[in-house]
């Protein structure tokens, strides 16, 4: 069992850049990319179909990364962004502000245009995602209210992608980081979650970090306690392949889940 890794540690050691360069390349071919390519897919399945829809979303450990963003900014007009440390807030402004040493995520968005059959270019995309964030917060899904001491209305979706694993040293922590958040969601509202199964670290750089090894009876258990009805939870094993050492996943997950009116 791998020591877990504290937000200190993410706070001292947490590289964004790296982490970009290391997982974020479509077309790398490596397990991440396949991933990538899964929840890219669904993301566009999910925010096409008109379910999972409203004025606001926020999104929950966003990192240094845009692609959880990209379908969900032709849905809501108003996304809140979110992440715990100040580096990787620090690496997503870059990239708002559209600074000419923000990470190049044109590969990403020409496949999320091509998915989602929309013909605007590369930078014409950004630009929309970019007008729909409104905010970029520290947040701490730890807390009973994650972005105190800002209180936030109640929004009409929650995403996270690859955050729950990360945060959470044990199958208590994760019950309550989900309660947490539910929090931020209406009645009624959607959280769509994004993760891998059975990953016990993920390295960056040099610096290996703790990931709860989760399955879909942990992960079912957790969200339907918070007071939700799962109504889609889509697995996806991955492809095996010993030349890859980063990561030990066994699956990718994709839940979309519906918190009870009276909640």
């Amino acid at each position: 069992m791998f020591p877990f890794t504290g937000r200190k540690i993410y706070q001292q050691y947490f590289d964004p850049r790296a982490y970009l360069e290391s997982y974020f390349h479509l077309g790398s071919g490596t397990m991440i990319d396949r991933y990538l390519y899964f929840v890219l897919k669904e993301l566009v399945d999910t925010f096409k179909s008109g379910k999972v829809k409203g004025d606001t979303l926020i999104d929950i450990g966003t990192g240094p990364t845009i692609y959880q963003l990209l379908s969900a900014c032709e849905v809501f007009q108003n996304i809140i962004v979110s992440d715990l440390t100040d580096r990787n807030r620090e690496e997503f402004n870059l990239w708002l502000n559209n600074h000419p040493g923000a990470f190049d995520w044109c590969a990403v968005v020409k496949h999320v245009c091509h998915l989602e059959r929309n013909r605007i270019s590369c930078r014409e995309k950004e630009e929309r995602l970019r007008k729909s964030i409104k905010q970029v917060l520290k947040c701490n899904i730890l807390k009973a209210n994650p972005f105190d001491p800002v209180t936030l209305p109640q929004a009409d979706c929650v995403l996270s992608c690859l955050c729950l694993e990360a945060a959470c040293r044990d199958y208590d922590t994760l019950i309550t980081a989900v309660k947490n958040i539910t929090t931020l969601l209406k009645p009624g509202g959607y959280l769509v979650l994004a993760g891998v199964m059975g990953n016990p670290f993920f390295i960056v750089g040099e610096v290996r970090f703790s990931s709860l090894n989760v399955d879909e009876v942990l992960l079912t258990e957790a969200i339907t306690g918070a007071g939700y009805v799962i109504e889609n939870f889509h697995r996806y094993k991955k492809m095996e392949n010993p030349m890859e050492d980063k990561d030990s996943f066994v699956a990718y997950y994709f839940i979309i889940a519906r918190k009870a009116i009276n909640g």
